[in-house]
């Protein structure tokens, strides 16, 4: 039993650890969105999917030594290819949905490990009920979710801030040798124990096979936590609180319920859970509607997150009720695997492509809805099969109705009063007026996140807004030159930044999102009136920055972080390097550091004292009353002359001692080392 303890503990932690470890190392190429690491997930899935039909297929060969030879011929092929490290050659060139090059990236640097990985829950669950008739195998799989839970856990926590990418690379490399020679001596052992075991799986067969309708069953209770999982997560990220690492609580509540329903089935109970996901369900379907009191954050994340965990023990304590014989044990994971990748390609495929808003958190909670009745009706030992079953089964169908009728409602009413909004790989992007008169505004938000605002009053509309007022960082070193300047931007949010274009200035935008360009060349008026001439660079700012030669900025600003989630590309030493080889020697590196979450200060300190640069911090307090927000940025130069000019002298203050953290390069950084 430790044997096959172990092996299954260690693959499921190398499984749960490579997935943050190679986002960590391709995230940079992609500009740092948080759709990377949800196309990340849907790969995952999708491949867990394929390490489960080859367990099936290769308990379906009858001879135990051709079991044992297939498997180690895979596992000895999968050492050949280590260490794992992303080709170069996949990074993307312009501004194009780069979601297919993701997988193909995926698939050539860690697909094989992975795959390998993938099938070892199934397979070893397969040997050990195999060779030891009557146990309880499913045990196992509780056992790989723990596993998987301490990986997530242990990433943040220990492996980022302790490791550069290369060693975690390395280290995660040497744990697959580990599980290489683990598993292959578990194949030798269960090649004679299934010898002699002809005789129990003669007697399992008379076990009934199970039916499609049950397949089905299994598969669409998978599909609907999947699912979940990754709305729930995008919609607290974007719409409640952009926190980083929340998004680790959903996936943390999703693998505890797989443990507590198959390490004791008996701890899901329906009369417990049922009732709590009613009341979660009519919370969450409270806050889906217009109207409401916008709940502080302290309640709605409490609220998402216990619906959630309601939500998969159901789906998974319905999926451990359902379970079969061990003799089916494989069919029984290659239907849960496929259910899950159904679920990952509906919220990270389809739904980017087919809807211009969250719309697949809705249609989840509807399909789960539906779900509970189903468990309930096909239980004839169920409430709904009791005395008054009649009565029960239609005031049950009819809470269903009306629970989806209020969420088609919701969001049907929300169309007319939402703004408008766009969605692709990138965001879920919102524009909207508001105010009235001289007062009337439209706004550009990405989630909870403001990026950018515009008076909508002729006479008002060139006032440069939100993080952008006349005495921020940024537009005091923009003004602190005479001549007819060139100004670099990174991130182009409205265009906000072009108001302060003078005749013969140059104003280059570099926005990674077109989708971006295009509301703020259409719904925003900051580019087409700005004196300066305008040009947008199209594609990840620090790779566009790397193929260019020599802008000869006079000043570059730095500011594409969206719903204070952080590209963290753009903040290491090798980044400063790139923006000053644009800037003029005398030029200005502006970098926007507000964030409600994370201390940003340290880490350009800590580069400005690697690459020996001059550093001042401009604090500007808000101004509601002309658009204007609190904006804290940090300007660098190569000489203190840079900042002589009087305005930017007067405001411009040498930053206070930081905290001593370790300098963030391409192959180190630490986001829980910054946390405020």
């Amino acid at each position: 039993m430790i044997l096959y303890a172990t092996t299954i503990f260690v693959s499921a932690f190398l499984l749960f650890q490579v997935q943050p470890l190679i986002a960590k190392l391709i995230l940079p190429w992609f500009g740092g969105s948080a759709a990377v690491w949800t196309t990340c997930m849907l790969f995952f899935q999708v491949l867990l999917l394929g390490g489960y039909v080859y367990s099936h297929a290769l308990m379906g060969i009858r001879q135990p030594a051709r079991q044992r030879l297939v498997h180690c011929i895979l596992l000895g092929i999968c050492l050949l290819v280590l260490p794992i490290s992303p080709d170069v050659s996949w990074k993307p060139t312009g501004g194009d949905d780069p979601t297919l090059r993701i997988l193909g990236l995926l698939a050539t640097s860690v697909g094989l490990p992975y795959f390998v990985l993938s099938t070892t829950g199934p397979l070893v669950q397969a040997w050990y009920a195999r060779t030891h008739i009557g146990a309880y195998p499913y045990r196992l799989f509780a056992l790989s979710n723990f596993g998987s839970l301490l990986a997530l856990l242990s990433y943040p926590l220990l492996v980022e801030p302790l490791l550069s990418a290369h060693w975690q690379a390395l280290a995660w490399s040497s744990g697959f040798t580990l599980f290489a020679l683990l598993c292959g001596a578990l194949a030798w052992k269960t090649n004679a124990g299934l010898v002699t075991a002809g005789s129990g799986e003669t007697s399992a067969a008379t076990e009934p096979a199970p039916s499609t309708g049950i397949k089905l069953w299994w598969a669409a209770l998978a599909a609907c936590a999947s699912a979940l999982l990754l709305a729930f997560t995008s919609h607290l990220s974007l719409n409640i609180a952009p926190i980083p690492f929340l998004w680790v609580l959903p996936l943390l509540l999703y693998l505890a319920s797989f443990i507590v329903c198959f390490e004791a089935p008996r701890w899901y109970r329906r009369d417990f859970y049922f009732p709590l996901l009613i009341a979660g369900l009519g919370g969450v379907c409270y806050t889906l509607t217009p109207g409401h009191l916008h709940p502080k954050i302290i309640v709605l994340v409490p609220l998402y997150a216990v619906t959630l965990f309601c939500a998969c023990m159901v789906c998974h304590g319905e999926l451990a009720r359902a379970k079969p014989h061990p003799q089916y044990l494989t069919s029984f994971y290659l239907q849960l695997a496929l259910g899950g990748a159904l679920g990952g390609l509906f919220v990270g495929l389809v739904a980017p492509h087919l809807f211009n808003d969250l719309y697949e958190l809705p249609i989840g909670l509807a399909a789960l809805a539906a779900l509970g009745f189903a468990a309930l009706y096909r239980d004839r030992a169920s409430i709904l099969h009791r005395r008054f079953a009649r009565p029960a089964q239609a005031l049950a169908a009819a809470l269903v109705a009306a629970f989806c009728g209020t969420l088609a409602w919701g969001y049907g009413a929300f169309a007319d009063t939402r703004p408008s909004s766009v969605r692709n790989f990138y965001a879920v992007l919102k524009f909207e007026d508001s105010g009235s008169g001289e007062d009337a505004v439209r706004e550009l938000k990405h989630g909870t996140i403001q990026h950018g605002s515009q008076f909508l009053d002729a006479s008002r509309r060139n006032w440069p807004t939100t993080y952008y007022g006349p005495l921020s960082g940024v537009a005091l070193a923009i003004k602190s030159t005479e001549e007819a300047r060139r100004i670099g931007v990174v991130g182009l949010g409205a265009g906000t930044l072009a108001a302060y274009g003078r005749s013969g200035d140059v104003m280059r935008f570099y926005e990674i999102n077109p989708q971006v360009v295009d509301l703020a060349r259409k719904q925003f008026s900051f580019l087409s009136d700005s004196k300066a001439a305008i040009e947008v660079a199209l594609g990840d700012a620090r790779l566009v920055l790397e193929r260019e030669a020599p802008q000869q900025f006079n000043v570059l600003a730095v500011d594409a972080f969206s719903s204070d989630s952080i590209p963290v590309h753009l903040l290491t030493v090798e980044a400063f390097r790139t923006y000053m080889r644009h800037l003029k020697p005398d030029g200005l590196l502006a970098i926007h550091v507000s964030n409600r979450y994370l201390d940003l200060l340290p880490v350009v300190a800590k580069a400005a004292t690697a690459l020996s640069l001059e550093l001042r911090q401009v604090y500007a307090t808000d101004n509601y009353e002309v658009g204007v927000f609190s904006s804290d940025w940090l300007l660098l130069a190569r000489a203190p002359g840079a900042f002589n000019e009087a305005e930017l002298k007067a405001n411009a203050k040498p930053l206070e001692a930081q905290a001593d953290i370790r300098l963030w390069t391409d192959d180190f950084s630490d986001l829980h080392g910054i946390l405020k």
